[in-house]
């Protein structure tokens, strides 16, 4: 049965803390597999040329980007008041970040919550959220991806710790907590080259809004191109971020995937475990007006998926 998630509630419109305190007992209480945060760091007002979203030019950043809360921290509140319920990041912007201190917060939210915590990892594409905070060149995204996997791999790893990159080194030393499971490791790609890298070195892929049909079409070449790589190709799980910002009913024939109220999108997750996705979750708080909205129609969304299952 394919694992089931909601975001949790990050934007404006909410209360940071008392929202994300009541969303993540209420997600647990219904039965939800997981919860996620996104990181988003801040919306440029010049918006033309690469400043656009996902740098296309002149393509408007949402509105409900604008103040959105960090996310590690809003997954440590939901840690503090769940047992059971794993903790997501879809997605974190890796070279925003120092990476040994990523590294290590992650070992520290997985640590303190018994081993629920699932990094899903990004390169990022903002110039304006490079330049606010980070000296990594936008260009070089990548190989600053490549560094924190090894970066990670050694501090979640036995002590002492040791590594050297073109920017930071570590003689041997002891780096803790470590983390309380193997954090699984998923990463966003859709090019060639980020394709790759899933195949060689990520648990997961974690693709955003793909219909059903290319993620599965892109699975069996993830997996295929794990294999090539001596891997287990059943090694590949995949995780689908569904984008909802309206639970409006659609009409429209057919359907555009993503499109819809809260039965036509459990007829998604549907789809996309047929397509071999082993986990799904979906953007609800951008949907929803408060938090008892949010946890309303999560519940709704819960009930339609399994009876789909059943």
């Amino acid at each position: 049965m394919v694992k089931l998630g909601v975001s949790l509630p990050q934007f404006q419109h909410y209360t940071p803390g008392k929202d994300v305190v009541a969303a993540a007992r209420a997600l647990e209480e219904i039965g939800f597999d997981s919860l996620w945060a996104f990181e988003r760091v801040l919306v440029p007002e010049d918006q033309s040329g690469p400043h656009g979203l996902y740098g296309v030019p002149g393509l408007p950043w949402p509105d409900v980007y604008r103040g959105v809360t960090d996310a590690l921290t809003t997954l440590a509140m939901a840690a503090a008041v769940t047992e059971r319920i794993e903790l997501g990041t879809g997605v974190l912007v890796v070279p925003l970040h120092l990476p040994l201190r990523l590294a290590r917060q992650l070992a520290t939210l997985d640590s303190a919550s018994g081993g629920r915590v699932i990094a899903g990892l990004g390169a990022g594409w903002s110039p304006d959220e490079f330049a606010a905070t980070t000296e990594v060149p936008l260009r070089e995204r990548g190989r600053a991806l490549d560094d924190f996997l090894d970066i990670a791999a050694e501090v979640w790893g036995p002590n002492p710790v040791s590594f050297k990159t073109r920017r930071y080194e570590v003689a041997p030393a002891d780096i803790g907590p470590k983390p309380a499971r193997r954090i699984p490791v998923l990463l966003a790609a859709s090019s060639d080259r980020a394709l790759a890298r899933v195949a060689r070195r990520a648990d997961g892929w974690l693709p955003t809004a793909v219909p059903p049909a290319q993620v599965g079409a892109t699975l069996r070449r993830l997996r295929e191109m794990a294999e090539e790589n001596g891997r287990d190709p059943r090694e590949i799980t995949c995780t689908v971020q569904i984008g909802t910002g309206d639970l409006t009913e659609s009409a429209e024939q057919p359907r555009p995937p993503y499109a819809g109220n809260v039965a036509q999108l459990a007829e998604d997750v549907a789809a996309l475990a047929e397509a071999g996705a082993d986990h799904v979750y979906v953007t609800l708080p951008a949907a929803t007006r408060d938090v008892h909205e949010l946890i309303d129609r999560a519940a709704e969304l819960h009930a339609a998926v399994r009876q789909q299952n059943a």
